[in-house]
């Protein structure tokens, strides 16, 4: 029996539908100086078409998106899920400024980054942000059996 596989092109909101609809965990790639893959389950949150994830500032993610600034953020598949995955592909920054921090502490993540960083914005010096701005994204539907929407920049 011969797969038929779809493609259709997705808007950009489409994105952010399906990574809130397959959860609220995905897992970052990233690739240190020496070329060997990282993968870390993280709990990215959106604002606007950017993408930020908490991190430490001297993290291996951190020191890897210093070297190489490509990474690749991957939603499974989800008991509830129809069995899609989302991947998206972009490219990361740190940011570990103070303004950047009071603006992101409050209304943009869905929990307390206070459990993470009990000191707040304002004494956290070893909390980083990784702002990733997505290129692709590619919905896998049904394992990539019933078609794949592709999104790119």
């Amino acid at each position: 029996m011969a797969l038929i596989h779809l493609r259709s092109v997705m808007e950009f909101s489409e994105i952010i539908e399906a990574s809130k609809r397959l959860g609220v965990w995905a897992h970052l790639a990233t690739v240190s100086p020496s070329g060997t893959p990282y993968i870390s389950p993280v709990h990215p949150c959106w604002e606007g078409q950017t993408l930020w994830t908490m991190m430490g500032a001297d993290s291996a993610k951190a020191k890897n998106l210093a070297a190489n600034n490509k990474a690749t953020y991957h939603w499974q598949v989800g008991d509830t899920t129809d069995f899609d995955s989302l991947i998206v592909w972009g490219t990361g920054e740190v940011f570990t400024d103070l303004e950047t921090k009071r603006r992101l502490w409050e209304g943009v993540f869905d929990y307390d980054l206070n459990a993470f960083a009990p000191g707040g914005p304002d004494d956290s010096e070893g909390t980083g942000f990784m702002a990733l701005t997505p290129r692709r994204a590619v919905l896998l539907k049904t394992y990539g059996m019933a078609g794949r929407e592709v999104w790119q920049a």
